[in-house]
């Protein structure tokens, strides 16, 4: 088994031209495999089967192994089994069909309110580039939105009269969203200078030049925003982080920011927003008409 990984480390060297670094990354996860079939007695690559690669598996992610590196692992062994497959070597791959443990799911840091307001409330200077981030900013933080639906806003999905918004989500989805007093007005103070640069089209936000911005223009400009007022990073999902925290802190109401959100799943608001299970089951307990029950009962 030895004498036929060192084979196929030289076919990635030498045939795949992968680099050093990547080598080493297949060593480290390929040793582990052969390490495992010498402690479970397998002594030839077509004696590995599923059973015994999940075993592995489970092992390293109790140990601590992040899913990330799980998945790396089983990508490596399909790698191999690739290679040992044409070799007419064996004629299955035990990873197939397998997958690595979920991993934990990492929430962006959000800005507290009092953050939110140094970053809005900071002077804005009266020109093109200033009036138009401070627009991208407010209504980033006014109504929620992801990167691309700010990206691919129009100037028919804004009605600014009513407050409205009317963006198009994830899987097509359209949904309309209330644009905040603040959000309003700066909007209102960008749009004429927008007349003004001759846009190609009817994106609401644009370059000097007339052009669409593209979402790395806008990360960069919200991330120079961050240090320029706060003095850290700042990506626009911490905006959206931030939208949805405070309003679920202030109203209390899941489903509405689940809405707001456009998530299709309430699980994913209640993961987004931090919401705790004992929210959950007090309002449950007050809410549910089954749910309820008497404090005092005689027996």
């Amino acid at each position: 088994m030895q004498n036929e990984l060192d084979a196929y480390f030289e076919y990635l060297r030498s045939a795949r031209q992968l680099s050093g670094h990547s080598l080493d990354g297949y060593r480290r996860d390929l040793n582990k495999l052969l390490a495992h079939c010498e402690r479970e007695h397998i002594s030839e690559w077509s004696a590995l089967q599923g059973r015994h690669l999940r075993q592995l598996v489970g092992e390293l992610h109790r140990q601590g192994q992040s899913s990330r590196s799980l998945a790396r692992l089983l990508s490596s062994v399909r790698g191999l089994y690739r290679y040992l497959n044409q070799a007419a070597i064996c004629q299955h791959d035990p990873a197939a069909g397998l997958s690595a443990p979920k991993g934990e799911r990492r929430l962006p840091k959000l800005l507290d309110t009092d953050r939110a307001m140094q970053l809005l409330d900071g002077g804005v200077e009266d020109d093109f580039i200033a009036l138009r981030d401070q627009a991208m900013l407010e209504l980033f933080y006014s109504s929620g939105l992801r990167l691309s639906e700010l990206v691919g806003l129009n100037l028919d999905q804004l009605d600014l009269p009513a407050g409205l918004v009317r963006v198009l989500g994830k899987g097509n989805k359209v949904r309309e969203l209330p644009v905040g007093r603040k959000a309003r007005e700066a909007l209102l103070a960008w749009l004429p200078l927008r007349a003004l640069a001759n846009p190609a089209d009817g994106a609401v936000f644009i370059g000097q030049q007339g052009r669409r911005l593209g979402a790395r223009a806008v990360q960069l400009r919200v991330r120079q925003a961050g240090v320029r007022e706060l003095g850290q990073h700042l990506h626009p999902h911490m905006l959206r982080h931030s939208f949805a925290s405070h309003m679920l802190e202030s109203s209390q109401d899941l489903r509405s920011v689940q809405e707001l959100l456009g998530h299709a799943d309430i699980g994913t608001t209640q993961i987004y927003t931090h919401l705790d299970f004992q929210h959950l089951a007090k309002v449950y307990d007050q809410a549910h008409p089954r749910a309820k029950r008497k404090q005092d009962t005689d027996t």
